[in-house]
């Protein structure tokens, strides 16, 4: 299967037509065509029905078709980071976390490497499920996680980052915005949004405050939901304060508990490259310096 192949695949898709598709790709119908039949051959089954009127797509085609512009547009982005990076870059440096905000001082941290290491490019993966396979994989040089998925992993090194405390997120309205610290009984009435994906951690301050019978709780499948409900009026909600995108969108209050979370960057210890010392060091230099920022 060839490129050129693709594009005549997705284009007949579009049109429906072999000679509107084979005009738009600038080619002749009977080149255009040939190609279609080949790739039909190669890969074993019908893409398209022909007739008088034109073509359809098969259920197999069309579900062919589906992945092969989704791949193709892979395909793209791949090539205009390889353009860019081969003009500009020397080496690569690829991070992985779950949302831009869990780093807050990573485009800090990526100005201040670039002002000494001007060739090599830091490229962040936003992987909010499966960052740690795909670490392991070596799909990415960095991983952001918590020192609980770290243990018993073997071949990593492991930087501390920071400690996170939990906060309450509720909307700026709320009449609890008005404390510095939210104690349990502060929730007593209200409805808690819960699940997501939370962390352990997180897990145990939640079923604490169900148990006790004075909260109500509602299900939400991850963390921008939650929000919505959140920003909707459904409730208020428990979270990391490594998820707080400093916004001012909603208020987030620390919520007293003992429970806390170890963030902290993998590395392959197979990886020796000085840049990415340097740029693990200054990660860890800005928050160390933070002393007074919530987090």
């Amino acid at each position: 299967m060839t490129t050129k192949q693709i594009d005549y695949c997705i284009e007949l898709a579009h049109t429906l037509n072999f000679s509107r598709a084979a005009d738009n790709l600038f080619v002749s119908q009977p080149t255009f065509s040939y190609q279609i039949r080949l790739l039909e051959e190669e890969i074993g089954f019908a893409i398209f029905e022909r007739s008088g009127k034109g073509a359809a797509l098969t259920p197999a085609g069309a579900q062919f078709v589906s992945f092969l512009a989704g791949m193709r547009e892979d395909l793209k982005r791949a090539i205009e980071q390889g353009q860019n990076f081969s003009a500009k870059y020397q080496d690569n440096i690829s991070i992985s976390l779950m949302v831009r905000q869990a780093v807050c001082f990573l485009p800090e941290a990526i100005r201040l490497f670039s002002e000494t290491n001007p060739d090599v490019q830091i490229t962040p993966l936003f992987q909010y499920e499966n960052g740690v396979e795909s670490f392991l994989k070596n799909e990415a040089d960095i991983l952001f996680a918590l020192k609980e998925q770290t243990r018993q992993i073997p071949g990593i090194a492991v930087h501390n980052l920071f400690e996170s405390r939990i906060y309450l997120i509720a909307d700026r309205n709320d009449p609890l915005t008005a404390k510095n610290l939210i104690q349990e009984a502060d929730l007593y009435g209200r409805t808690l949004m819960v699940g997501g994906g939370s962390p352990p951690a997180l897990k145990s301050v939640q079923h604490r405050l169900i148990s006790s019978g004075k909260i109500q709780y509602f299900n939400s499948p991850d963390h921008d939901t939650t929000l919505t409900n959140v920003a909707a009026g459904r409730g208020i909600c428990l979270a990391p304060g490594f998820l707080n995108d400093h916004s001012g969108q909603f208020a987030w209050i620390p919520f007293d508990c003992k429970e806390s979370f170890s963030c902290v960057l993998c590395t392959h210890k197979a990886d020796s490259r000085p840049s990415v010392t340097s740029f693990i060091n200054i990660l860890k230099q800005l928050y160390h310096d933070a002393v007074a920022f919530p987090l």
